[in-house]
């Protein structure tokens, strides 16, 4: 089984990848932006959108399933841009198979476990009734009941469904609940990647303190940091003109020729 996955563009290829609870269209800005000078290849992570559904979550073999999608494309080399979960996956892929990986993009994670920050998530899309609601707007008000706010609401009811059969989560909740220690859970120790990374980080978030800066670079050898102000650990959405110009221009530096 393949990721579900989107080209965009032609050039040197890069692979973005969301984070928890998202689909390939959350990065989707970036990959228009992108796309005027590179193959941008967007992905759908495994039990979110409109990729495969699985019981085994772990980073090691998510990082297998995108070898594959690139073994499938014929890409033996390519940069990476991870937001959240998703940078800890592109992370982990750059740690495991480094000759892949021609320069890494990390936003607004770092390679370090974390305390439970989605309990109130899990429980407010479970609470949803998915047999007995008749529209969007009922999930979504039972969402908020639970303490929600509308902004991130409406981001988690991308991913409700309506098939024949009514309503249904296109991803694998149950799968991500019972893997959520993984999730946010530390990388692979011992290991380490020595190409160019750049962690982007938003001002607002507590995602990436000064207490990770051992972690990182003991992972990450060539890493730099940028913060844009302003933004927490949405940026990417909050402030899309400067994210995006801080990755390209990341990425034409460090270039293949």
């Amino acid at each position: 089984m393949l990721l579900n996955h989107k080209i965009l563009g032609s050039g040197d290829p890069v692979v973005l990848i969301h984070g928890l609870f998202g689909t390939l269209d959350n990065l989707g800005r970036l990959a228009k932006y992108l796309s005027e000078n590179h193959q941008v290849i967007s992905i759908d992570l495994p039990n979110h959108g409109g990729s495969f559904h699985s019981d085994s979550v772990s980073y090691q073999a998510i990082a297998d399933d995108v070898l594959a999608l690139l073994d499938h494309l014929g890409i033996t080399q390519c940069a990476f841009v991870g937001h959240s979960m998703g940078g800890k996956v592109a992370m982990e892929f750059a740690l495991y198979h480094p000759q892949h990986v021609s320069s890494l993009v990390v936003a607004d994670i770092a390679p370090v476990a974390y305390t439970n920050r989605h309990s109130d998530v899990f429980a407010a899309l479970n609470a949803v009734d998915l047999a007995n609601i008749e529209n969007r707007q009922q999930a979504q008000a039972t969402v908020m009941e639970h303490g929600i706010d509308q902004g991130t609401a409406m981001f988690l009811l991308k991913n409700l469904a309506k098939g024949d059969d009514g309503y249904f989560w296109r991803c694998n909740l149950a799968a991500l609940e019972n893997a959520y220690p993984a999730i946010i859970g530390g990388l692979t120790p011992a290991l380490q990647y020595d190409g160019p990374v750049l962690f982007i980080k938003g001002q607002l978030s507590d995602y990436i303190t000064s207490e990770h800066k051992e972690q990182i670079g003991a992972h990450f050898s060539n890493a730099s940091l940028k913060v844009i102000q302003g933004t927490g650990h949405w940026l990417h959405a909050e402030k899309p003109a400067s994210f995006n110009k801080i990755v390209n221009d990341f990425l034409v530096k460090n270039k293949v020729d």
